[in-house]
């Protein structure tokens, strides 16, 4: 889940915007239309921690600095990106080979090879590198490299999706080679294969990436692209509204203001990103289950989604989106709030109404906090939204809007309104975020979730091949997880974005959670055009 850290201060916000400005301006004239029109400013609220993939920046590919063996093209399909071809899967699914393209070079003019292949892979797999990837491959029994363009993995198992893995960026070997790469310069400097490379990187205010004129792509159609990093949502519309940005990611109902504005379209892009309310198990209420169904039957998705998100989404009930193939809709509930049903779980277990309407049970009321990032306007109103529904049914909820530092060091036993989810294969996100082995692991599976059914359920969704197979197992951990209401899955959004008319290129496909620089909806930009 990437986190955007409000860093910087309304003083530093102002004085970025006139910086970004200026840049745009002094450009405009002293080089011509042309050269104004060849860079571009979008705006995001998150900001990486590194620029690493190993480190997991852009592992999904389009990390515009990076690129992977394959990549995703508009519809999410798989193409040959580094690989010449798609890598070449064994009859038995346990070796995987592929065929470099010839021609490609890091920024640096340094050849790609095989070993920056292997290195990467390895540097994934090494215990000594902080690497949150490292489950994603525990299939990976060998990465190897035959000759200079030919890499083959060699897996313990056979693993459905693994070519799907491969999108992860390489490295070039020579740059961190002997280095600990947990703290290398690399990190914040690193050197691609992409279409951009890095020209610097102020913490807290922007990054900025230059065209690879070598890119083995294709030149980019633009030179220069300024990704503004603002936390706080009010302020990156005010200033998208000033003209700062060409494209800005805006909460739903600040991007619906843009919708008659002269000078702008509004992009609403499909998602498999939903946002829900984890209950941590090892809270004394939370860990109450009818609390957690109450709580599940009890919340008004569907008003979410018509006020919340001015329609932008619709209803979740698990983390596999309706829109896939594995989505099982036997676990789907009413989208609209059921309170009789809540309060009848309740009672049944032993929650009874005070004189204030809270419910209490051996003496503890039925009442806890909910945190969110105080930055993040859209989870802000989705938890005042849930403490609202909860309080009817006799449940007080403390909503509190923290620093993502302070979120940190009570994750374990307070509530969190989180964010996650991908629409690539169901493996992905759902085996960390929910398997019993990640419990209490920072944020995967925070609220120490553990349920035997659903670790087998996840486990025989990565170890069977065969479609219908991984489609029963899914069914049962979205079963079982409903069941459980670990979480409250409230709703799917849709990711909106206001970009300046006259830009064209952009091209919207379904995205995951994670997006900032890259997945975002600039993830072609090197594309894009000014008329």
């Amino acid at each position: 889940m990437v986190r955007s850290h409000p860093r910087a201060s309304r003083v530093l916000a102002a004085v970025t915007g006139a910086l970004l400005l200026a840049a745009c301006s002094s450009t405009s004239a002293t080089s011509g239309p042309s050269a104004a029109s060849s860079t571009f400013v979008v705006a995001t609220a998150g900001e990486p921690d590194t620029l690493n993939p190993v480190l997991n920046f852009g592992v999904d590919g389009a990390s515009l600095i990076f690129d992977g063996l394959v990549a995703r093209d508009a519809t999410n399909t798989l193409v040959p990106a580094l690989a010449a071809e798609l890598p070449a899967v064994s009859a038995d699914g346990k070796t995987v080979t592929a065929k470099l393209r010839s021609g490609v070079s890091f920024h640096d003019g340094s050849p790609l090879t095989a070993a920056d292949v292997v290195f990467t892979y390895q540097a994934v797999l090494d215990p000594k590198v902080d690497s949150t990837l490292r489950s994603d491959l525990d299939m990976l029994t060998t990465v190897t490299a035959p000759d200079p363009a030919t890499v083959v993995f060699t897996l313990k198992y056979s693993y459905a999706p693994f070519l799907q893995r491969l999108t992860l960026g390489i490295v070039p070997a020579k740059a961190l080679t002997g280095q600990d790469i947990n703290k290398a310069g690399f990190n914040r400097q690193p050197i691609g294969t992409g279409p951009y490379k890095v020209e610097s990187w102020t913490a807290g205010d922007r990054l900025v990436l230059a065209a690879n004129d070598t890119y083995w792509g294709g030149k980019p159609a633009n030179r220069k692209l300024i990704v503004a990093f603002v936390a706080d949502d009010n302020v990156r519309a005010q200033r998208m509204r000033a003209g700062e940005f060409d494209a800005a990611e805006l909460a739903p109902k600040l991007a619906a203001g843009f919708d008659n504005a002269t000078g702008y379209t509004v992009q609403r892009v499909p998602t498999a990103d939903y946002r829900g309310v984890m209950l941590p198990l090892t809270n004394p209420v939370t860990a109450d289950p009818a609390v957690r169904k109450a709580l599940a039957v009890g919340v008004d998705r569907a008003a979410m989604v018509t006020g919340i998100l001015a329609g932008a989404g619709e209803p979740a009930f698990g983390p596999i989106p309706p829109t896939s193939e594995y989505a099982d809709g036997s676990a789907a509930g009413n989208p609209s709030a059921d309170p009789a049903a809540a309060t009848a779980l309740l009672d049944a277990a032993g929650w009874t109404p005070g004189p204030d309407g809270i419910r209490a049970k051996a003496g503890r009321q039925a009442a806890f906090t909910l945190m969110y990032p105080a930055s993040d306007s859209l989870r802000k109103e989705l938890a005042l939204a849930v403490t609202a529904d909860a309080k009817k049914v006799g449940i007080k909820v403390n909503p509190e809007g923290l620093t993502w530092d302070a979120i940190d060091t009570r994750i374990t036993r307070d509530a969190l309104l989180m964010g996650f989810g991908t629409p690539y294969d169901p493996d992905f996100v759902s085996y960390k975020l929910f398997g019993s082995v990640f419990a209490a692991q920072g944020y995967f599976n925070p609220g120490s979730y553990k349920s035997p059914i659903a670790d087998k359920a996840l486990q025989d969704g990565r170890d069977q091949a065969d479609p219908a197979e991984r489609k029963a197992a899914y069914a049962t951990f979205q079963q079982q997880l409903a069941a459980d209401a670990p979480w409250v899955f409230l709703t799917y959004l849709k990711h909106t974005y206001v970009v300046k008319a006259g830009i064209t290129g952009v091209s919207p496909r379904v995205e995951a959670h994670e997006h900032d620089v890259a997945n975002s909806l600039w993830w072609n930009i090197n594309t894009w055009t000014r008329s």
